[in-house]
């Protein structure tokens, strides 16, 4: 069984930068991504990367947050820079087993983390 457990979510200041993590326990995955869920709405897609290493993007944290993986440890990252209030709360990671022509789709993925939160003060 895959676990995908995500760390690194904390209170900041806005302006300031976090790096979120996810270890995944095993598992080869066609990609890996970001997801964000405030005030229990539905879970928003933030950034994904592709096994062929091409990574994607929400608008609204491009040229802002980074996301990458480790092939060695397995684990996915996303660097968050410059960070609004705007971008409180809890953010999953998700593993795709297959390949998927919409990879913002939270349906194209087997496998969830349980979360890390995330708040930004104004």
């Amino acid at each position: 069984q895959v676990q995908l457990v995500e760390s690194g979510g904390g209170s900041v200041q806005a302006g300031d930068s976090l790096r979120l993590s996810c270890a995944a326990s095993s598992g080869f995955f066609d990609a890996m991504a970001w997801f964000r869920s405030a005030g229990g709405l539905e879970r928003e897609f933030v950034a994904v990367i592709e096994i062929n290493g091409r990574s994607s993007y929400d608008d609204s944290v491009k040229g802002r947050f980074t996301i990458s993986k480790d092939h060695v440890k397995n684990t996915l990252y996303l660097q968050m820079n410059s960070l609004k209030p705007e971008a409180t709360a809890v953010y999953f990671c998700a593993a795709a087993r297959h390949s998927s022509r919409t990879y913002s789709s939270p349906g194209a993925y087997n496998y969830w983390g349980q979360g890390t939160h995330v708040t930004v003060s104004s």
